[in-house]
């Protein structure tokens, strides 16, 4: 107890000396803190000054233009001025690729689009934000005062201001964030629903290894290179050679912010008989059934003297050749740029294209949009033989800036058209359906280009032609290819329609067609003319433009004084060689059109014929293939060329004789026109028959697609280090001909095929689908159901077999309609008749096979 109580005295008595000691020093602590805050308060009012744009640019490099910009020259970082003349207004935001991989979808040259942004602020921020311009409104209708109902801007960005000079009207803020991320646009590629796993992919964006490479300011532009990287630790699929390391990807985009143009550009408005790019747009305030103001694509040319009837532009459209330019094809490609002066002078405009040299001095790069040139690039992987893209503004439709990309292995002998048409191992079907919708803005023309001219080469080479001979149809071919790109720059789209222009006995009248084009228009895909007689051989490719192209461009071009005028020039589109159909109306990919004209690789007016006559020549040639093209001392390699591109000249053919089954000619001439017909014609009943026996023979045939046996030993492609890996390197050729007859039968037994067959019978289609089914199956199994089946048609009636049965319980036998299903059952009872146990072990097999498999169809059908 008594210690307790010394313990508490002793606590006590330490802490009263503790306190004492301590009092003076918390008095103090108190005061001064007192006296701090008193002086804090004190200073509120002239607290630390804000910084002055000027203090937070010092140590920048100044870029004056459109967007004045500021660069750190420690950091790199940017800062960017916006005005007070730039808020409320229109900009335009473009992107191209200056850089990338063809594996990622990204390569140089391809463009991005053009879009209308605003600059606005809000309180201490700066927005960009895009605009709808899919819509109308006539200002003079009360409904146009709700035009921006259930319509959504995209703010792009939201940006602190950093500094600002109220007099001048200044604010600047930092511009890293709107450069360095996707802001603008959408680079790293969308991944598809249904793309496999291990397809190659871009990683994720990496903030620390992206950056911007250049600046380049103008008054009327902005323009900034940016190399964005895509990392990801580890990769599945590394991508191809092209990639030092599929790890971290590099895509280098050019993005350019440009003023609205302030001229007095008249915006034209689309007619479904021409072909034009367009922005569409919709009449908001229309009451009609076709509310369309869709925009056509094309230059602001004007006249120096709108008085005269043919005056040279106050701007001419100038091209200008990179200097990367193979030297000695500058002269033809130049020529078949200014020929397209032909068409302008029908507009009313003299020299309206010129085309000048890049000094190899030049102090601007090929990428600046205010340069339109022709480019070139040797690429590991071409995505294309030649791609003519351009940039509008989307208020308007008026063409900005225009580039053309040409491949330099549409000089080689390199078969990059496999990837299309696999014509090496032929073990994947070509789904062009697929390709399109993922490459909707790509032309595949210089893919079409490079295999007619490695066939063409083959011709001339076979037959023994001179260098003069083969030197002038590649001249033609180049000539061909540079003015289709070039037609895309002007605003024209495809016409696929166009092959039609003349008959086959005038194609191989050299005098006649001599400096024509072969066509109505080189905006189609047409084939290369080769004559079988090769004493006859007269022009191979288009030399001109056409008279739909010439027609066209008075469409887009012609500064019309009335509408009558436009309207009456229109009027001309039943014209036969002003008929136009473009990639929408194409029948390339299987059920997708109806109009057999509208297809590529085909010539002349008679498809038919013209397609037979080449499956003839291919015939002929492949006889001699062997010997015309092994040479003593090389390998196998141009051999087994020569092989699959005659091979794949005869699948061409008969995919152009297939699309006559079921077809129907579209007329898009308006109601009353002269010269027009009805819109929907069926093709006649003799060409649909003739169409048939023709695919009878050629493309379904016992000896369809054959080649002479002792060529088949000698398919071997040139060894490279381990390129074997991947698979057996012997020829695939029963996978190889079973593809090319089953892409026949993927349009012929499409669903939209049989339908149309069906529905046509209302409208004068005489060829019925029980007529068509029936003598399909007389074309697949006649000739030797009852004997020995070789192995080919084996592997054709067990894959028609199966089709018949897809049709009846497949994963799309919904979509069949019921008569084309009561007719696929019809003809499997049929093929269950005939294939009665005859000829040898292997046919006695097959037909045993077949039999199994309709009696299992027929019992799931129960």
């Amino acid at each position: 107890m008594n210690i307790k109580k010394r313990s508490v005295v002793r606590f006590f008595s330490v802490a009263l000396l503790l306190s004492a000691f301590l009092a003076p020093q918390n008095v103090e602590a108190q005061r001064k803190k007192k006296n701090k805050k008193s002086k804090t308060e004190t200073a509120a009012p002239s607290s630390k000054k804000e910084k002055s744009i000027k203090d937070l640019t010092k140590s920048s490099k100044k870029i004056a233009g459109l967007f004045t910009m500021y660069r750190d020259t420690i950091t790199g970082s940017l800062q960017m001025l916006i005005s007070e003349n730039h808020l409320g207004k229109d900009f335009i935001h473009f992107n191209q690729i200056s850089n990338g991989v063809v594996d990622a979808g990204r390569f140089r040259g391809a463009y991005g689009g053009s879009k209308i942004f605003k600059v606005k602020k809000y309180y201490n921020k700066i927005e960009f934000v895009s605009q709808n311009t899919s819509f109308y409104f006539d200002p003079n209708s009360a409904i146009s005062k709700s035009q921006e109902a259930n319509t959504s801007e995209g703010i792009m960005a939201t940006v602190k201001i950093e500094a600002q000079d109220e007099k001048a009207g200044l604010y600047l803020i930092k511009a890293d964030g709107l450069f360095l991320k996707e802001t603008f646009s959408q680079v790293k590629p969308p991944r598809f629903p249904g793309a496999s796993p291990m397809a190659f992919s871009l990683g994720n964006l990496d903030k620390t290894k992206t950056k911007i490479n250049t600046i380049k300011n103008y008054e009327d532009n902005t323009n900034l290179e940016v190399e964005y990287v895509y990392s990801k630790p580890s990769v599945l699929n590394g991508g191809s050679q092209a990639l030092a390391d599929g790890r971290n990807v590099s895509i280098k985009v050019f993005h350019s912010l440009i003023a609205m143009p302030d001229n007095d550009y008249k915006p034209r408005f689309d007619d479904p008989r021409v072909g034009y790019f367009t922005t569409q747009v919709n009449d908001q305030t229309a009451t009609n059934s076709v509310p369309f103001k869709d925009l056509v694509h094309r230059w602001n040319l004007v006249k120096k003297d709108p008085e005269a009837a043919i005056s040279e532009p106050v701007k001419p459209i100038t091209w200008w050749m990179e200097n990367s330019t193979p030297v000695e094809w500058r002269e033809t490609i130049k020529q078949g740029v200014l020929e397209w002066n032909k068409a302008f002078e029908k507009a009313g405009f003299k020299n309206a294209m010129v085309v000048k040299m890049q000094p190899d001095d030049a102090d601007w790069d090929a990428g600046d949009i205010n340069y339109n040139v022709l480019r070139w690039t040797s690429s590991p992987n071409p995505p294309f033989g030649g791609y003519g893209p351009s940039f509008v503004n989307p208020k308007t439709g008026e063409i900005i800036g225009a580039d053309i990309m040409l491949e330099y292995i549409h000089f080689t002998n390199r078969v990059f058209y496999d990837q299309l048409f696999d014509l090496a191992k032929a073990d994947v079907e070509f789904n062009a359906s697929e390709y399109l919708q993922k490459n909707t803005v790509l032309c595949s023309f210089g893919h079409v280009m490079h295999e007619n001219t490695l066939f063409g080469q083959a011709v001339v080479e076979a037959a023994g032609g001179s260098d003069l001979e083969m030197a002038r149809m590649k001249k033609e071919a180049m000539l061909a290819l540079i003015m289709h790109e070039v037609g895309h720059t002007l605003g024209l789209n495809h016409n696929m329609k166009a092959s039609q222009l003349f008959s086959p006995e005038q194609l191989a009248d050299k005098a006649f067609i001599e400096g024509k084009c072969l066509t109505g228009s080189v905006m189609d895909y047409a084939g290369i003319n080769l004559t079988n007689d090769r004493t006859k051989q007269g022009q191979y490719y288009d030399t001109s433009v056409g008279p739909y192209d010439v027609w066209a461009i008075q469409f887009g071009y012609t500064p019309f004084t009335t509408e009558g005028e436009k309207v009456a020039l229109l009027n001309r589109s039943t014209e036969p060689e002003l008929i136009f159909g473009n990639d929408a109306d194409d029948m390339r990919a299987p059920g997708k059109a109806i109009d057999p004209r509208v297809m590529v690789g085909d010539l002349s007016n008679d498809q038919i014929g013209y397609s037979i006559d080449r499956i003839k020549l291919v015939d002929s040639m492949m006889n001699d293939v062997k010997t015309k093209f092994s040479k003593t001392g090389q390998s196998y390699q141009e051999l087994r060329r020569a092989y699959y591109l005659l091979s794949r000249q005869r699948a061409t053919a008969v995919n152009i004789i297939s699309r006559f089954i079921g077809g129907v000619y579209v007329d898009r001439a308006m109601i009353g026109q002269k010269g027009g017909t009805q819109p929907f014609t069926p093709v006649s009943l003799p060409d649909q028959k003739r169409a048939m026996k023709a695919l009878t023979s050629y493309a379904f045939a016992p000896t369809a697609f054959s080649a002479p046996s002792d060529l088949y030993n000698d398919l071997a492609m040139q060894r490279r280090g381990f390129g074997f890996m991947r698979g057996p390197e012997d020829p695939k050729i029963h996978q190889q001909v079973l593809t090319y007859q089953k892409n026949v039968l993927n349009h012929i037994l499409h669903y939209n095929t049989l339908q149309r067959i069906t529905d046509s019978e209302l409208y004068g289609n005489a060829y019925n689908l029980s007529r068509f089914m029936t003598d399909l199956n007389t074309a697949i199994f006649k000739a030797d159901i009852y004997g020995n089946v070789n192995s080919f048609r084996q592997n054709l009636q067990i894959a028609y077999t199966n089709r018949l049965i897809a049709m009846l319980t497949g994963k799309q036998n919904s979509r069949y309609s019921n008569n084309a299903k009561s007719m696929a059952l019809y003809n499997l009872k049929q093929i269950r008749t005939m294939a009665a146990p005859s000829g040898n072990v292997s046919s006695k097999a097959h037909k045993d096979h077949l039999r199994v498999l309709i009696d299992n169809a027929l019992k799931e059908i129960k």
